[in-house]
């Protein structure tokens, strides 16, 4: 999470926060014996075939573990905690059962942690922080049950696709785990410490987890399986996945006037619901097709949560600045970052059009959270998400906007999902006296997490009122919150607002080294790359390399964002 610092100097911010995780566990055992059954179907071209006996099974799973820990940043810790858990059974359904109930005891360990923390812990920030910690737990342990769902009866010849999904997830749960302690920053007493010191060694584990998953198609072309060269995702018309039901195909090219709406809501009381927090309670768990909720012009007063079990969502309204959703929750008053949010989209497979989105605390506030979004392949279309600090929380999982327009002072969008923008309109507001203004906070904590922001065709300006103070107040394409940050600005227009240097440090030389930086193609007197830092985190990108960052290869968007109907360019645009 980015949260827990503000714009203040670097020495007013908090140590930085080790790596950690507390399931790295579930993805090690499933990685090991996914590629353990590679070894068994490919066990003709072993010069020893094992017998079935006891001591034999334990000789082949051990060196199923070495094999698969090899690669690993902390190999020793891999294979202890694999022949902990996995035992000498050579039936590969019944260790991914082990492994994953392993991490989710592991999880429930730490949650019940996390409470008795709670009791001694005197700060009340350090106690909501405790209480947000349960919450991302519970997180995790819900991705471990949807990862164990996708394995099902494993299919070898879909591994390139599992392994893209479990990369996302297992990334996630990095990230919800690195919020977690986060949320220390601003507190006093021991809590903070505490947590961490019970969750060192997983930080290995989940370390480990992200090398395997990275290395696990190299490993499979090794063993020459005949299918290494099959595409990820691949592209096609009316094959679509199964939560892409044909009744949700191209629904983000209609209006409320075409559509059938699930639910209604209107202030004026022509819909079932005047609020939309009494609408969404109606909303069925888990639905496998879509959930219309239409919501008619009027600015809602209230905070918002599409929960987890609420997938499928399509959230239509009159147009983004004829109905809008406010709130003004705020880390100044007292309230967590994360709890700041107006919004808060949980449920997978969301989708929005023609809604505003917006916190109006003002630059004071500080944290203040218009949108959060944490929701797998979702997709945010003629959309305005209006705020200070932090406006959008682009927390987790890949995430499409298009045509959006997204305005604020510090961190404008902040978060460590997979997310392109394009054609979007990102505006620096006037942020408080002598105040610096950022556009992206990416917060990638490890080299192998597949996430970042690409703003691809977007233009970058400045409000009415920002303008006259931009010279005092100079506005910076990002800053390297986290070790690994990520952001890509290409083929966008950059008009003169932003600092000649480009780019800004947060704490000290945090990033510089490490972060991946880029800028390709964008235009406007913001764009001359004369007088830009020169970091070794700052990448040159060759066209090639740039191709990478498009949206039907970096989200895999071939797949899921046209058959929605929203406008959509997988590659290079024509600007």
């Amino acid at each position: 999470m980015t949260f827990g610092y503000n714009n203040s100097s670097a020495a007013d911010g908090a140590a930085k926060k080790k790596k950690f995780a507390i399931i790295g566990v579930s993805s090690i055992i499933l990685v090991a014996m996914v590629v353990a059954v590679a070894f068994g179907v490919n066990a003709g071209k072993e010069k020893t075939v094992a017998s079935s006996t006891p001591s034999s099974d334990i000789s082949t799973s051990s060196k199923s573990i070495e094999s698969v820990c090899q690669s690993t940043d902390y190999p020793q810790t891999c294979q202890d905690s694999l022949k902990k858990v996995a035992g000498n059974t050579s039936d590969p359904h019944q260790l991914v059962q082990a492994g994953f109930q392993a991490a989710i005891e592991s999880l429930k360990v730490a949650i019940d942690n996390s409470t008795t923390l709670k009791e001694v812990a005197k700060d009340p920030m350090a106690k909501k922080a405790l209480d947000n910690c349960k919450v991302l737990m519970n997180t995790a342990i819900t991705d471990l049950e949807t990862s164990f769902k996708q394995v099902g009866d494993f299919e070898i010849s879909k591994i390139n696709e599992y392994v893209a999904n479990l990369k996302i997830w297992l990334s996630a749960t990095i990230t919800y785990q690195q919020t977690c302690l986060d949320g220390f920053e601003n507190t006093t007493g021991p809590a903070g410490q505490k947590m961490k010191d019970i969750l060192t060694i997983s930080s290995q584990l989940t370390s480990n987890g992200l090398a395997m998953v990275g290395g696990l198609s190299s490993v499979l072309q090794n063993l020459d399986l005949g299918f290494s060269g099959r595409r990820l995702l691949e592209q096609g018309g009316d094959d679509f996945p199964a939560w892409l039901s044909p009744a949700r195909k191209r629904l983000l090219a209609q209006t409320p006037a075409t559509l059938k709406p699930n639910i209604i809501v209107a202030k004026d009381a022509t819909g079932q619901f005047k609020t939309i927090a009494d609408a969404i309670k109606t909303i069925p768990i888990n639905s496998p097709t879509t959930f219309v909720v239409y919501v008619k012009a009027g600015v809602y007063n209230e905070s918002v949560t599409i929960a987890r079990t609420m997938t499928n969502i399509l959230l239509i309204g009159d147009g983004p600045t004829k109905t809008k959703i406010t709130g003004n929750l705020n880390f100044a008053a007292g309230v967590p970052a994360l709890n700041t949010a107006t919004v808060s989209i949980n449920g997978n497979n969301f989708m929005a059009k023609d809604i505003g989105f917006e916190n109006t605390a003002g630059p004071e506030g500080h944290q203040a959270v218009a949108l959060i979004v944490e929701s797998d392949m979702s997709v945010f279309y003629n959309c305005q998400i209006d705020g200070f600090q932090s406006t959008l929380y682009a927390h987790t999982y890949r995430q499409f906007y298009r045509d959006c327009s997204i305005s604020g002072t510090i961190d404008i969008i902040t978060g460590d999902a997979a997310a392109v923008f394009q054609n979007c309109k990102l505006v620096v507001r006037k942020p408080e006296d002598d105040q610096s203004c950022f556009i992206t906070a990416q917060a990638r904590n490890n080299t192998r997490q597949p996430t970042g922001f690409v703003l691809q065709n977007c233009t970058i300006s400045g409000d009415k009122d920002y303008l006259p103070v931009k010279d005092v107040s100079p506005a910076f394409l990002g800053r390297p919150v986290k070790e690994f940050s990520r952001t890509v600005v290409m083929q966008s227009q950059l008009d003169g607002i932003i600092d000649p240097a480009g780019w800004a440090t947060w704490m000290g030389t945090l990033g510089t080294d490490t972060c991946s930086f880029s800028e390709y193609e964008n235009r406007g007197p913001g764009a001359t790359l004369t007088g830009r830092v020169t970091w070794k985190g700052i990448v040159k990108l060759a066209p090639l390399d740039a191709e990478n960052f498009t949206a039907g290869k970096f989200l895999q968007g071939d797949k899921w964002i046209p058959a929605t109907g929203v406008p959509y360019s997988a590659g290079m645009m024509v600007v």
